[in-house]
């Protein structure tokens, strides 16, 4: 069940009720679209349809609902992660699926916008260390997450023996993560699906 928290609206005068989940939400899309300098109070109060005072009694400050919106962000992807590695029957098939995903993932508006963890890695992690904390977490769990898909390739013989599960995961980061920066600069889709092709071949020995 979606938390729903009643915030008194200081502007209005009288008790607003908002889902904050869905609150957070929009704001995550106002924050990948924008940055997080680049997204004002206002931005923020027209996409979720909250006052002021009702932002700043629910969240605390502009930092604290960027906060939310990047963990919010970081759920969902390594959800997405966690389904496109179970995808397929064999642990192999399942990275396939989880490197397509990220090449769809980069194709038209949606890739021009990019990744809000790089997005921000790039932006704050170097001086705000709460955002730094959270985009490390993020790499780690992805990385694990792959290196444990891998681990069931070399057993189940579809990955080479001289192949480290942890040092390809560690390569498999940089790469699904470089290519959401690449793709911003409209290389085509065809050059990413190869590129994925040669990875995994690479992979299978």
């Amino acid at each position: 069940m979606r938390n729903v928290n009643t915030i008194t609206d200081r502007q209005r005068g009288r008790p607003r009720e908002f889902d904050v989940d869905h609150t957070i939400e929009r704001a995550m899309q106002v924050f990948w679209t924008l940055g997080y300098q680049g997204t004002s109070l206002p931005d923020l109060m027209q996409a979720t349809g909250l006052s002021r005072g009702s932002l700043y009694a629910a969240f605390g400050d502009k930092h604290g609902l960027f906060l939310l919106a990047l963990d919010h962000y970081i759920v969902q992807a390594l959800k997405r992660l966690d389904f496109e590695l179970a995808s397929g029957q064999k642990a192999l098939a399942g990275l396939k699926a989880c490197m397509d995903g990220y090449v769809e993932r980069t194709n038209g508006a949606a890739g021009k916008r990019g990744c809000l963890v790089v997005a921000t890695a790039m932006e704050l992690a170097a001086h705000d260390h709460e955002v730094s904390n959270r985009i490390a977490y993020f790499f780690r769990a992805m990385e694990a997450r792959l290196a444990n898909a891998l681990k069931r390739a070399q057993k189940e013989g579809d990955l080479g023996r001289n192949v480290s599960p942890e040092a390809a995961a560690h390569v498999l980061v940089c790469f699904l993560e470089g290519l959401r920066v690449v793709r911003k600069t409209g290389i085509e889709s065809d050059r990413a699906k190869d590129a994925v092709q040669t990875l995994i071949r690479s992979l299978a020995g």
